[in-house]
């Protein structure tokens, strides 16, 4: 299978997964609900600017941070992020990575939380062989949030998707009227397993050519307690 006619399916095919599993106009964010606090969201526009990218997933200039108009999220879109083995593949292609180092500009008198994250992709997996899916997150200075792994096994021809969701009463917030960075580590593998990487190609992809697919992580808001009067 052709990377081309990969790129082509995930651009195609996830895209429509994305609309689909959008949460309707109106609905509650997650979080939200559930005996939950309700989500103040600020009113002021939130800026996110990418500080720093490493990775062999997200090279230089392949990677772009979004904020919703509602301040409820905000998305990261790989255009090069693909794991591969297979007639061709580099010995290192089996495992890409991306390191995002986000700067967040929260509105004074507010902090946030990640309380879902939601990744989508597409994958092409021989009979026999695997694929993982991996990510995790934290604050600048402060413990990184445990890391989940998925694990997809072949054969499949189609778009994937997994979420992460963390209990409100678990949820790490920004530290109030503290300027600390956003890490965002993630990472894709794909292994041969009993298929055979002379003859026949895996991978999978967490990247789209037309900026349909993105991975979409869930903010929980809070107000900041007022400043203690000296």
């Amino acid at each position: 299978m052709s990377h081309s006619l990969s790129r082509t399916l995930l651009t195609a095919g996830a895209a429509v997964a994305l609309i689909a599993t959008s949460a309707p106009a109106g609905a509650a964010a997650p979080g939200s609900g559930g005996g939950r606090p309700p989500i103040t969201v600020p009113p002021d526009k939130i800026v996110i600017e990418l500080a720093t990218v490493n990775g062999s997933g997200c090279r230089e200039g392949t990677a772009q941070v979004a904020v919703a108009p509602d301040n409820t999220a905000f998305t990261v879109t790989y255009s090069d992020y693909l794991a591969q083995v297979g007639p061709g593949a580099p010995p290192t292609a089996f495992r890409k990575n991306c390191q995002l180092n986000l700067r967040v500009h929260v509105p004074s008198g507010f902090t946030y939380a990640i309380v879902q994250a939601d990744y989508r992709g597409f994958a092409f997996l021989q009979p026999g062989a695997t694929g993982q899916e991996r990510a995790n997150y934290y604050f600048q200075g402060m413990p990184q949030t445990t890391q989940r792994t998925h694990s997809f096994t072949g054969p499949l021809n189609d778009n994937w998707q997994t979420s992460d969701k963390t209990e409100y009463a678990d949820l790490v917030w920004s530290p109030c009227g503290e300027k600390r960075n956003f890490n965002i580590n993630t990472e894709l593998r794909v292994n041969a397993g009993t298929s055979n990487p002379q003859t026949a190609t895996s991978f999978m992809a967490m990247d789209s050519t037309d900026a349909g697919v993105s991975t979409l992580y869930h903010l929980a808001w809070q107000t900041c307690p007022a400043p203690k009067k000296g």
